[in-house]
């Protein structure tokens, strides 16, 4: 079980800059992500296109923001588990009990959900049975490379993902790569590489193509594709790795009891709590009136919650306000002389 001040759902601009704001408090947190990296949204959605509305950047990407974030939080050394997600919540003792589908435990009296609109989860293959083969034989994410070596491996995809990972996977092991259309998303000096692998037959490309079979009893041993004129080819197959873009869920999150309208949390706009005390939302997925849809917006959201946040886990302290420029409590904190 690990005791932490603050859990924060979601590991995007509003819950990294939750870990900013919790911080100079002096409180620890810890961050929980579906994805496998930082950044939510503005990595999955828009890594490479501008952001204009950020205070004083006047422009920026979705990784160059989730770039600076992360660098800001650096002094505070906290733990991000990613490709984890919350299944449970429950109160316990005063506090609340939080367990990850990885089978972390954690124990806290406050819980921050910037979740975003919800999980981002893989969008999976369409075919009956498909969940027997699924950790084993398919997979949606690549969280070990080492794992892959010495495969014959099938990427399925258009887009970065897949054009990535044919290229890095292609150093050690048979990469074919399958997509349903001529035509390529990622980026095109990617493209260009993969290219050049298929034309020293070190790759091998399948378009328009699309999976039609999978055959083995526990494990994947061969599959096979079938083109739009009805055309099949059979591939000998260990591992299949699906890269066709992601879905947003809202998950467990809708069980919690939580007041919800739609999908979105309602929350105390003086606090941003939810209807449960130590509860408390912020970003796109809290809803209250007068709401801003805005990155900005949810780094205002995480500032006042972070009040709140430190008066239930430091309850024999009284908060004092303190600007960071002239509090050497908070220089200290964040490692300044």
């Amino acid at each position: 079980m690990i005791k932490t001040d603050v859990v924060i759902i979601g590991a995007g601009p509003v819950g990294l800059f939750a870990v900013h704001q919790l911080g100079i408090k002096g409180l620890k947190a810890v961050v929980i992500d579906n994805l496998d990296k930082a950044g939510g949204q503005c990595i999955e959605l828009y890594p490479d296109k501008p952001i204009y509305d950020i205070p004083a950047v006047p422009e920026c990407t979705g990784k160059e923001l989730t770039d600076r974030l992360l660098e800001q939080i650096k002094p505070f050394k906290t733990t991000l588990y990613l490709n984890e997600r919350v299944e449970e919540v429950k109160s316990e003792n005063g506090n609340w009990f939080v367990k990850t589908n990885n089978g972390n435990e954690f124990s806290t009296p406050n819980i921050i959900i910037a979740g975003g609109v919800g999980s981002f989860e893989p969008r999976k293959l369409a075919l009956k049975n498909i969940e027997k083969f699924e950790g084993k034989s398919i997979f949606y994410a690549v969280k070990n490379k080492e794992e892959f070596k010495n495969k014959n491996i099938c990427i399925f995809g258009g887009g970065d993902s897949a054009l990535d990972w044919t290229l890095e996977l292609s150093k050690f092991s048979n990469i074919t790569l399958i997509h349903r259309r001529d035509e390529f998303r990622g980026a095109q000096h990617t493209l260009d590489a993969i290219k050049k692998l298929e034309g020293q037959g070190k790759i091998s490309i399948k378009t328009p193509f699309q999976l039609e079979k999978i055959e083995g009893d526990d494990e994947v041993k061969s599959i096979t594709i079938k083109d739009d004129n009805g055309k099949t080819e059979k591939i000998k197959t260990d591992i299949i790795l699906s890269f066709f873009g992601l879905v947003m869920k809202l998950g467990p999150i809708a069980e919690w009891g939580l007041n919800m309208d739609k999908k979105t949390i309602s929350v105390n706009p003086n606090n941003f709590e939810t209807s449960k005390k130590g509860i408390f939302a912020a970003g796109d997925i809290c809803n209250y009136e007068g709401k801003l849809k805005l990155i900005l917006s949810g780094f205002h959201e995480v500032a006042l919650a972070s009040v709140e946040c430190f008066k239930r886990a430091r309850p024999n302290e009284k908060y004092r306000f303190e600007f960071t420029t002239s509090s050497k409590t908070i220089q200290d904190r964040l490692g300044k002389k």
